[in-house]
């Protein structure tokens, strides 16, 4: 009876001893969020498109690559003006400053998807791997499915605007 109690006892204390820690595990918060991705969608013969997204680290990370088995090249890409230029260059990687939402958008930072495979169709999603490397030097990544879309998701509005095209 003694032993059937001792291993009794060791069992609970295993299986509590799991729970608290896939407890402490899922407490604790993702290393990278991404929310609002979209891809742009491309008609046919067109070779590239951008996807953009709101990315928010936890820690002080670098977006150092992405792929896409929908492109032959994928980068990232910053958009700036150089004096009255608007110029696109591919950067080698991206700060994510802990805790603070760096936007990837149109004429900013984005990713550009190149080489594409096949057109990217409006409510079709493209898979795409984010690759990191945090402060520690330790490398992650995140795939996602991205829908894709003509314009950036949000909300509709029918409300009329004042100005004139």
């Amino acid at each position: 009876m003694f032993i059937s109690t001792r291993f009794s006892n060791a069992r609970l204390l295993l299986v509590s001893g799991l729970v608290l820690t896939a407890s402490l595990v899922s407490a604790q918060p993702a290393a990278v969020k991404v929310e609002g991705a979209w891809a742009r969608a491309t008609v046919q013969g067109q070779q590239g498109t951008g996807a953009f997204m709101n990315i928010t680290a936890a820690q002080g990370t670098r977006l150092v690559g992405v792929t896409s088995p929908m492109a032959g090249v994928a980068e990232v890409h910053e958009m700036k003006m150089d004096g009255d230029v608007m110029k696109m260059r591919a950067v080698p990687a991206l700060d994510l400053p802990a805790g603070k939402t760096v936007q990837l958008k149109p004429g900013s930072y984005h990713l550009m998807l190149m080489d594409l495979k096949r057109p990217l169709l409006k409510d079709s999603t493209v898979p795409v791997t984010l690759r990191f490397k945090n402060a520690d030097g330790v490398d992650s990544q995140l795939e996602l499915l991205v829908p894709v879309a003509t314009t950036a998701p949000g909300p509709k509005t029918d409300m009329p605007h004042d100005h004139k095209h």
